[in-house]
């Protein structure tokens, strides 16, 4: 198998992308094709040049003018380019079109993140996330060149579900579909039972924008988690949980997850639910921003309107800026403080402020709690013992017959704590 990565081959590719004035300004569609070129590198192509057309319908059948189809071949042709990304969703048809007229492959955003996925992709859960988003992606697109499931081609693009002969067979495509569904509702049922047996302790989600520095914070915080961190788009797809002890006697459970990005394929949120329910049970979480970034207040959007798409519906939220360290102007800290009051401001490559966070941690871990002082009778071993095993008790006296204690309960947990002991006991104030 001859399977191409970004290791042993690089292609040629050259970028595409639409504005439509005053709706998408040329400053933010020049800003796309930057990240559209992060990606690209990513996947393993190196960008050759680029283009930008105002234009405020697209073509049905090639998406950008039939005159800049004609330049695009030209300079195609002249520079061997063996792939040209366009930064928006192409339809089935104005793809077929633009690889009849360009001779070469062409692809969307949406392809090529898939393709960075199917990359990236290293556990079997992963491997069948990826994979089903792409063969959702794909069956509409069927054509001649369809590929079999049982072979790999390689190259941008290529590398996925697998080639076949000419003939396309959507049921075969639709039964896998419902196969890979089916498995990763088992692998979420699995997962769902192995997260009950922690629901005793606070379990805490890093999320952010992709690149943003989740993967070295985990590290830092959790110096033995060792999560895969790199200058990459999408380098971390595994949620990877890992204890985290705080200076208040608690632990918490913290995770590591997928980064967002701008135009998040549909198709991949909806397979990657099971990973994302990591985010969706944690509670509460922290929103990793790298501010060094020029874009960072719309990467921030960005990953606020996703998790609201994925049912994060509460505010229990640390903004945390990352990357203070390569701010090139010292006074923007100062200014963005002042606008961002109750962020924490570090840097997690090189340790600042680490401290602060960790603090910041928990003082929200123990806004989940509750402090409550009880005296029971010493013969009353029943409520004694559950008090000491369903609650954290901070203080034990005995005063004549009686036994006082000081407990720490969950807020969630206090109406059945509260109902095991009203019985018989008086809650002292």
């Amino acid at each position: 198998m001859n399977t191409v990565t970004p290791e042993n081959k690089r292609e040629k590719a050259f970028l595409v992308g639409l504005c439509s004035p005053p709706e998408t300004p040329r400053s933010l569609v020049e800003e796309y094709l930057v990240e559209l070129a992060f990606l690209a590198d990513t996947a393993g192509a190196d960008v050759v040049d680029s283009f930008i057309q105002d234009r405020k319908l697209r073509d049905p059948a090639y998406c950008i003018g039939k005159g800049k189809v004609e330049e695009l071949v030209l300079f195609v042709k002249e520079h061997e380019i063996d792939l040209v990304i366009f930064d928006d969703d192409l339809t089935p048809a104005q793809a077929r079109n633009l690889e009849q007229a360009l001779e070469c492959k062409v692809i969307d955003r949406t392809g090529l993140i898939l393709q960075i996925f199917a990359i990236r992709a290293q556990s079997a859960q992963a491997k069948m996330q990826v994979e089903l988003a792409q063969l959702e992606y794909m069956l509409p697109r069927l054509s001649g060149k369809w590929t079999h499931l049982s072979k790999q081609k390689g190259g941008i693009g290529n590398k996925g579900p697998g080639e076949t002969q000419i003939e396309t067979d959507r049921r075969l495509v639709r039964n896998r579909i419902a196969l890979l569904k089916k498995k990763l509702r088992e692998v979420a049922l699995q997962h769902d039972t192995q997260t009950r047996s922690r629901q005793a302790v606070q379990r805490v989600s890093l999320v952010g924008y992709t690149n943003a520095g989740k993967s070295t914070l985990m590290n830092e915080l959790c110096p033995e988690a060792e999560a895969f961190a790199e200058n990459r788009l999408f380098a971390t797809l595994d949620t990877k949980t890992r204890r985290l002890e705080l200076n208040i006697n608690k632990l918490v459970l913290l995770s590591d997850t997928v980064g967002f990005i701008r135009k998040l394929p549909h198709t991949l949120v909806e397979s990657f639910k099971s990973t994302l329910d990591e985010v969706l049970q944690a509670d509460f979480l922290l929103h990793v921003v790298d501010i060094s970034h020029p874009g960072f207040e719309e990467q921030m959007t960005v990953v606020r309107d996703t998790l609201k798409d994925i049912g994060v519906n509460h505010d229990n939220i640390i903004e945390v800026f990352n990357k203070i360290d390569a701010l090139e102007d010292p006074s923007q800290l100062r200014e963005l403080g002042e606008k961002y009051p109750e962020a924490v401001f570090i840097s997690a490559v090189r340790g600042i402020n680490i401290s602060l966070l960790k603090e910041r941690i928990s003082q929200q871990v123990a806004r989940e709690y509750t402090e409550r002082h009880i005296s029971v009778h010493v013969s009353n071993y029943k409520l004694i013992t559950y008090l000491y095993e369903h609650t954290e008790v901070i203080d034990k006296r005995h005063v004549d017959e009686e036994v006082e204690l000081t407990f720490r309960v969950r807020n969630t947990e206090l109406k059945q704590i509260d109902a095991f002991i009203s019985a018989s006991q008086h809650i002292l104030s």
